[in-house]
């Protein structure tokens, strides 16, 4: 009866070299050891399999039958054994030369050994890995030029048609496929190799369409395909510049009756004052620009209904219709109902855009620049300063309207400071008869005056819009399309720093 003989196997594979390791023992003691340097560079499987395939060669020359090899090589034995698919297709060679050696024995098995247990051949297939041939003195050394499953092969003279095919006679001859959906693809390729490519810079669709004209290339809508592919590049969409530029044509709001359209916002929060105020709740007149304002200390729905009904509703009437934002203290209910009981219109502006309460916006502006002036350092009077900005604003004449507010509300100016310090011909001649009736002909005239007024507010209006549709870009979506969303500093990913996204 054949005794069983005892292989250990291992290859190495390093920078300066690849080899292998074989140790073969027979029961009575018999132990051969070969080294085995690789004239050819090898992965770590190769080389495992090279010296597996180099080890039965060794055992079939000593005219072992029964053997029992160890690998410290888990994906080798299990491929040998049939437990893994061998996908690589130089690896497959060498699986099937294992088979056609393995039927020269009576019985083989291939297991798996830790490399700690291993550590003489492994140390076999390192010297071979490491050293020179003259410099092995106490094995077996052997050199293999090549790897043991190497084929030659040749090429014939024809190829068949594949993927390259097409895009090769594009670059060389200029010659595109017959089928036009082809075509487009082809195009497509070529303007992504230029555009997004190794020399590609995700350029602009005219920059783009001037690159492929250059090098030689052309079609009658070039231009327009290349403005269609640049705006699905995701890298340009992603980090390319945002457009500050309004979208659409200004629309003016014009106030049908004074006091009939009035826009509500809430500026601060403010140094806490005195009453522990620190928001100021402001309301202004689209036509006459009147300003109404009260400190609050906190911005509940309740407290604009209250602002509503006593600065708005109780002193010039009930309004058309009242613009505000869509902060939780205008969007509340009970707030909305309020209004609807008046027979009052609630609008609100869009999201994230102020513009489009536009005078609430000035009235904000004009309020807290002058505000700012006011009180240099003394920030917590701003509650007592209020009285005197408003008195200011209401007396000064509206670039707008050429009126002042106050004259636009009670058909007359009003008597300010320095027509008492240096009497005016008003207050020099005034006779209480003939002031009563010159105010009740300014009466008679004051539905002149705002008409006059309305004028001057549309043509101003007017040049406004000129002016800011003179830099207008204009962009148009419909409903499903899908847009990039600037990525504000909430959103973006502090950790990219200046690569963010834009």
């Amino acid at each position: 009866e054949d005794e069983t003989w005892t292989m250990h196997v291992d290859g190495s594979s390093n920078a300066q070299g690849s080899g292998a390791g074989v140790i073969l023992a027979s029961p009575s003691g018999i132990t051969v050891e070969q080294s085995l340097r690789f004239g050819f560079c090898a992965s770590n499987t190769q080389a495992e399999f090279e010296a597996l395939i180099a080890g039965m060669r060794l055992a079939t020359e000593m005219g072992v039958k029964r053997i029992t090899c160890w690998t410290n090589s888990k994906i080798v034995a299990e491929q040998v054994n049939d437990n893994f698919q061998v996908k690589d297709s130089n690896l497959l060679q060498y699986y099937h030369l294992f088979q056609k050696l393995k039927d020269d024995f009576t019985e083989v098995q291939i297991r798996h050994v830790l490399r700690s247990n291993n550590e003489r051949v492994d140390q076999l297939a390192r010297l071979a890995s490491s050293r020179k041939p003259g410099e092995l003195r106490t094995t077996i050394h052997l050199e293999i030029p090549s790897p043991s499953v190497i084929v030659e092969c040749m090429t014939t003279g024809t190829e068949a048609p594949t993927w390259m095919t097409a895009i090769r006679s594009f670059i060389v001859r200029g010659e595109l496929p017959t089928d036009p959906v082809e075509a487009k693809k082809l195009r497509t390729q070529a303007a992504r190799k230029i555009h997004e490519g190794i020399c590609g810079s995700h350029s602009g669709g005219r920059t783009l369409a001037a690159k492929v004209l250059r090098a030689g290339y052309y079609w009658p809508i070039l231009k327009g395909d290349y403005a269609e592919f640049v705006k699905k590049c995701v890298q340009c969409q992603k980090h390319g510049n945002l457009i500050h530029a309004s979208a659409a044509e200004l629309h003016s709001i014009s106030s049908p009756w004074p006091f009939a359209l009035w826009g509500i916002d809430v500026l601060g929060p403010f140094p806490v004052a005195k009453g522990q105020v620190k928001f100021l709740l402001i309301a202004v007149d689209y036509f006459t620009k009147w300003i109404e304002v009260e400190p609050l200390a906190c911005i509940f729905a309740a407290n604009v209904q209250k602002f509503v009904w006593k600065n708005v509703v109780t002193r010039f009437g009930i309004p058309y219709a009242i613009v505000s934002d869509n902060g939780l203290q205008f969007t509340d209910k009970k707030f909305n109902t309020f209004l609807e009981t008046l027979g009052s219109r609630h609008r609100f502006t869009s999201v994230e855009h102020p513009q489009s309460n536009g005078q609430a916006e000035a009235a904000n502006k004009v309020i807290l620049t002058e505000l700012k002036k006011r009180l240099g350092s003394t920030k917590r009077a701003w509650a007592e300063e209020l009285t005197e900005v408003l008195w200011a604003y209401r007396c000064t004449p509206q670039s707008t309207t050429k009126e002042t507010p106050f004259r636009l509300t009670y058909g007359a100016d009003a008597m300010i400071l320095v027509e008492v310090g240096e009497p005016s011909f008003r207050r020099q001649h005034f006779h209480e008869e003939s002031n009563d009736s010159s105010l009740r002909a300014e009466l008679d005239v004051l539905d002149e005056v705002r008409e006059k007024t309305q004028v001057v507010a549309e043509a101003c209006k007017q040049r406004m819009t000129r002016r800011f549709n003179s830099n207008l870009k204009p962009r148009t979506f419909h409903e499903g399309d899908l847009v990039w969303r600037a990525t504000g500093s909430a959103r973006r990913n502090s950790s990219e720093g200046k690569l963010a996204a834009n």
